[in-house]
């Protein structure tokens, strides 16, 4: 059954012609040389600066031709090709003898030392073994820059993309984009996987505070972050922009909850299948990206790890979305007319059924076009360069998917400037983590609060009439408030980053004394304002899906396991709650989480006034703004927030709608 997708069909604009071209010189050159050296560089021995792909003058799509005419096959698919940085790091030389095309830094994964000059160094010694290429390509880096460059200690941390839904702010989303732009190049890498367009249908879904919120048009509302990354048009060259990628294509946000799965040390949820109609799937899954690629020209897409069930009653037969031709080919490129380059997530083809060379043969012929493929047992990627080879001389993968997918690569590369200016620069390496870009993200993280109850006009406290007692195990836990995709790859309590702490923020307003007590042990004064900080530690992806792994843990956090998520507040900050709330003259509960955590009805009574302050990122500061008054509550929430964990998936416009709070709420104050 074909998927409709809300957008009529337009031209596939700038990168179609670079298509067209390649092919026809492809097939020209074919012709007129000799047999056996159809694609071999008959011009080697001129010098390159005057081959006609080295011209920047040229439009892209005659250098894109030019080049991929010179190209051999294994060169060809060496730009398909994408490796991880533990994979090279010991041997730069493998870039040059493979003829990568990318390689990227997944969560965690940083230069010995973690600074900028450290990560600009790193990338220019890769740079430098690309260039050594017999053409001289230059490779693509990538990195996880979700809200912010996280993985780089010093940089600025934005709220995630949750409670960046709750601002409502286009502009300010596309100044948050700018930023991470900036400071993400000027350290090297100059591809972004972000943003993420999901539209997260259920709360226990790991990945929730990865997506702006339960509507697809606050998602396209919200893409402007696009812009800030890649810049307008014509500005992707620029030392302070990076290619984004729209994600996760599609519909990883309406993956079904499989209660078989929970407990048992899998995923109940992530990577899961869409079982929907295609109507639903449509309008849900798909309608985030029309805009993406027409209104922000999003320069690459990421599909998901999910599968897709989208027959009219959602009883069909799954696919995986790396493997549906009709989905990736058919709908994104051809029918919303994305020109860009499609780019596989981390080893997701393995999940495709079948041999590796089934799964690489389903995904490049589907339209995939470069492939993440990390090592993980010690082949990965060669083994990726290896298959894909044998399948195009059999055959079974034909050279115009090559030609196509390394055409879309090189454009890329083309446009980013990176052929003329292939190394760092670093001119905006001393403004990463500036006061200028914090005061960025400590607006965001004021905007983003919103205040679900505020009895007898709690909020905002007063600075200085009453004394304040802050109690909660995310008061003064920074690696807490800034959660996953952080540092490391799952985030981490014991993470430190360069920022302030919500107590931080706190005492740094308050004019009277603060008491702070993470257990509420200490007595708590007379008159004093309760401030009560609580909600989830650190996660990311299938991790954080709630009833998933029993014991679950990353690497960064030495083996240490961790007990499951379940969006309920821990028994001890429950009794912070109930004791600070019993004793101070008024109490305020700032949950901090990825996603709402159920209240009991017990606390609900006890609380005068509950903020959702999401995941804030480095500055804690922002959240003092509000609780003091500095700025008004201004959020609204991104998503619906239910009363117990068995109303979900609960999202506005369902039949029997009686969340705790309703998806748009956020109480204001001035």
């Amino acid at each position: 059954m074909s998927v409709h997708v809300p957008l009529p069909r337009r031209s596939r604009g700038r990168r179609s012609a670079v298509l067209g071209a390649a092919a026809a010189a492809v097939f020209a050159i074919g012709l007129l040389q000799p047999q056996g050296t159809a694609g071999a560089d008959t011009t080697a021995a001129s010098p390159q600066k005057q081959l006609p792909y080295r011209d920047a003058k040229l439009p892209t799509k005659d250098r894109v031709a030019d080049l991929l005419a010179r190209m051999t096959p294994a060169e060809k698919i060496g730009q398909m090709t994408q490796a991880e940085r533990y994979d090279v790091a010991d041997d730069p030389s493998l870039i040059t003898e493979y003829g990568l095309g990318s390689v990227l830094s997944g969560g965690g994964s940083t230069p010995a030392r973690n600074t900028a000059e450290a990560w600009a160094d790193m990338v220019d010694g890769f740079q430098e073994a690309a260039l050594d290429s017999r053409l001289g390509i230059p490779l693509l880096y990538g990195v996880d820059s979700v809200h912010g460059h996280g993985n780089l200690k010093g940089a600025t941390v934005f709220p995630h993309n949750i409670g960046l839904g709750a601002t409502r702010d286009p502009k300010l989303l596309e100044k948050i984009g700018h930023i991470t732009a900036e400071e993400t190049r000027a350290s090297g890498p100059q591809w972004s996987f972000a943003p993420c367009v999901c539209v997260a249908r259920d709360d226990r879904w790991g990945r929730t505070y990865e997506s702006f919120g339960e509507d697809p048009n606050l998602a396209r509302r919200l893409e402007t972050v696009i812009d800030g990354l890649q810049g307008r048009r014509g500005q992707l060259d620029d030392p302070d922009r990076v290619l984004a990628t729209a994600k996760h294509y599609a519909g990883d946000g309406l993956t079904s909850y499989d209660e078989s799965k929970a407990g048992t040390g899998q995923y109940p949820i992530d990577q899961g299948v869409d079982e929907v109609s295609s109507r639903e799937f449509a309008k849900l899954a798909l309608s985030p990206y029309p805009t993406a690629i027409h209104r922000h020209k999003v320069g690459s897409v990421m599909p998901s790890f999910s599968s897709v069930d989208w027959t009219e009653d959602g009883l069909g037969n799954p696919v995986k979305m790396h493997a549906s031709k009709e989905l990736i080919t058919d709908v994104l490129k051809d029918r919303m007319g994305f020109d860009g380059l499609v780019v596989s997530d981390w080893r997701a083809i393995h999940q495709i059924p079948g041999t590796y060379e089934d799964q690489v043969r389903i995904s490049v012929n589907a339209g995939i076009d470069l492939f993440m493929e990390p090592t993980a047992d010690g082949t990965g990627w060669r083994d990726f360069i290896t298959t894909l080879t044998g399948l195009v001389d059999s055959g079974a993968v034909p050279m115009a998917r090559i030609d196509d997918a390394v055409s879309r690569i090189l454009a890329a590369k083309f446009e980013l400037g990176l052929f003329e200016k292939p190394m760092t620069d670093r001119r905006h390496i001393d403004e990463i983590g500036s006061p200028a870009h914090r005061a960025v993200a400590r607006q965001a993280v004021a905007e983003s609060q919103v205040l679900l109850t505020n009895k007898r006009g709690t909020l905002p406290l007063s600075a200085k009439k009453s004394p304040v007692y802050v109690a909660g195990s995310n008061a003064d836990n920074i690696g807490n408030q800034a959660g996953g995709w952080t540092i490391t790859w799952q985030g981490g309590s014991t993470n430190d980053i360069p920022g302030e702490t919500i107590l931080d923020g706190i005492e740094a307003t308050a004019t009277k004394d603060v008491t702070w007590s993470e257990d509420a042990s200490a007595p708590v004064p007379a008159n004093a304002a309760g401030v009560v900080v609580v909600g989830e530690t650190p996660y990311a992806e299938g991790f954080g899906d709630v009833g998933g792994p029993q014991w679950a843990y990353d690497p960064g956090d030495h083996g240490v396991p961790r007990p499951p998520k379940t969006m309920l507040l821990s028994d001890a900050d429950q009794q912070a709650i109930r004791t600070v709330c019993a004793q101070a003259k008024n109490c305020t509960v700032v949950v901090v989480s990825g996603r709402p955590m159920i209240i009991p009805p017990d606390l609900q009574g006890q609380i005068d006034a509950l903020v959702a302050a999401w995941l804030p990122g480095s500055e804690g500061l922002g959240v003092a703004d509000t609780l003091f008054g500095r700025r008004p509550y201004t959020g609204k929430l991104p998503l619906t927030w239910p009363r117990t964990v068995a109303q979900e998936p609960i999202n506005i416009g369902d039949r029997d709608y009686d969340p705790l709070f309703r998806f748009g709420h956020g109480l204001r104050t001035r």
